[in-house]
């Protein structure tokens, strides 16, 4: 007598088998690195959820990895929330946004930075939400965590890559660390097999996207100062 063969995903779909990719269950955005999107569930970044780049140091290539992802975001603003230096306008140009889409978001305390990324994700109206922040406690990931799965918003926080070894309710964490002619990506956490060996990115040479210098006129970045908030709020 012949066993019928049950794919875990038909018993549940949040199952899947150690040894193979979990198939997405939401949109997912297209990565534009072929071998990148072979080893990402669903082929791509996931959107409505939290994703981490973990980086030795912001600036390392995480906007011109994101780049194919950002350019293709629907003509959508998409938000900076504590860029480490000045958007660079000449920058953002090459990969595909306009000055006039960028929001930029600077705030005087972390937890003001949470509130604002929240709020962000709540709202839906961006396509795509970079957070550069040195620390956030679990229960402010798991906020906003929840606050992305109502969104449509391709949600990534940078993050150093001490991080790697704290718990994080993100679908997808990478590691990314500076290579001769890109990055090594290593995979932190899928829902799928581990993989040890890093892998390899080839990026373009871009002009500065991130710069200490660079100017910029107040009409064509719309900075957004973020209200003072009790600590309460991101708890």
């Amino acid at each position: 007598m012949s066993t019928a063969t049950v794919l875990a995903e038909e018993i549940h779909p949040s199952l899947w088998r150690a040894s193979q990719l979990a198939r997405g269950r939401g949109r997912v955005v297209e990565t534009g690195y072929p071998a990148l999107s072979a080893e990402l569930p669903g082929g791509g970044w996931p959107v409505g959820a939290l994703v981490d780049l973990l980086v030795q140091q912001a600036g390392v290539g995480e906007l011109r990895l994101l780049r194919p992802a950002l350019s293709a975001s629907e003509n959508r603003p998409v938000a900076f929330v504590q860029p480490p230096h000045i958007p660079h306008g000449l920058g953002l140009s090459y990969i595909g946004l306009s000055i006039e889409r960028v929001l930029c978001v600077q705030a005087a305390q972390t937890a003001d930075a949470l509130w604002s990324a929240e709020q962000i994700v709540r709202a839906g109206s961006c396509g795509a939400l970079i957070f550069w922040t040195q620390y956030a406690k679990a229960s402010s990931l798991r906020r906003l965590h929840l606050a992305a799965q109502s969104s449509e918003t391709l949600f990534v926080m940078v993050r150093p890559l001490a991080a790697a070894q704290d718990s994080s309710p993100a679908l997808l964490r990478l590691g990314l660390r500076p290579s001769a002619d890109g990055l090594a990506v290593d995979f932190v956490k899928r829902r799928g097999p581990s993989r040890e060996e890093p892998l390899s990115i080839s990026l373009q040479p871009t002009p500065v996207l991130l710069s200490q210098h660079a100017r910029l006129s107040h009409r064509s970045l719309a900075e957004v100062a973020a209200p003072t908030v009790a600590t309460k709020v991101v708890a």
